[in-house]
């Protein structure tokens, strides 16, 4: 059994089909070293920032697969001038076809981020990955996918900065703005960013009847998708 097989893909009838105009077609011509998955997300990436073929990079030394703690392959950190872009590689189907499903790549998904630089960029972006790694093991233990409009809440009071001093202490979920979904080889993906919320704001949505009505709200009154560690709370 692969990796996702364990895994039933869920359509939620909110949830706005892509149309084909919208995504990244890659095909590829798979080989036994071939990496289509992941070269699919280098193109995307490569489109958005041309002038950036060699961006920070951060791999796992020992594989999810092989026992490793990191679920994601690698995190690519792109400069897109007021913030830092990242991009995980792990939670699509990076080099061979597992699931059964012909539709999706993996959980077809994979997650940004967008963190406003600041004058911590060194520590914080260790600690951007380090999110990123936690939400991906979060999906990868449970088989609950994080999908656009949703949100993350673990109740906590500490920030998710790196000296946990930020009032935001969770996340709020979105398509990603600047890149596109992908066909595959393997299937589609679709990026779904992270974006950084407070407690009050993270407990409106939780205590409301109407969560996802209360998310797209918050969304739209943040204005972006970056996340900044010094703003006030919405609520």
């Amino acid at each position: 059994m692969g990796l996702f097989d364990f895994f039933k893909k869920k359509s939620s009838g909110e949830e706005k089909p892509i149309e084909d105009g919208d995504k990244t077609v890659v095909q590829s011509d798979n080989t036994d070293d071939s990496a289509p998955g992941w070269e699919a997300i280098d193109a995307e990436f490569d489109r958005l920032y041309p002038d950036q073929p060699n961006p920070r990079h951060y791999g796992t030394l020992i594989k999810y697969m092989f026992g490793g703690p990191d679920p994601l392959d690698g995190i690519s950190v792109y400069d897109a001038g007021e913030f830092w872009h990242f991009v995980g590689y792990g939670l699509s189907e990076l080099y061979t076809k597992e699931s059964s499903d012909p539709e999706y790549s993996g959980y077809g998904i994979e997650l940004t981020f967008k963190l406003k630089k600041s004058d911590n960029d060194e520590e914080e972006i260790k600690n951007g990955c380090g999110l990123l790694q936690y939400v991906a093991r979060y999906i990868f233990k449970t088989g609950k996918v994080v999908l656009p409009e949703e949100y993350i809440y673990t109740k906590q009071t500490v920030g998710i900065d790196a000296h946990q001093k930020s009032k935001l202490t969770g996340f709020l979920t979105a398509r990603d703005n600047l890149a596109k979904p992908l066909d595959t080889p393997h299937g589609k993906v679709e990026f779904v960013t992270l974006i950084g919320a407070t407690d009050a704001e993270l407990r409106s949505v939780y205590e409301s009847e109407t969560s996802k009505l209360e998310v797209r709200k918050l969304l739209q009154e943040l204005g972006n998708q970056i996340t900044d560690y010094d703003r006030q709370s919405l609520v």
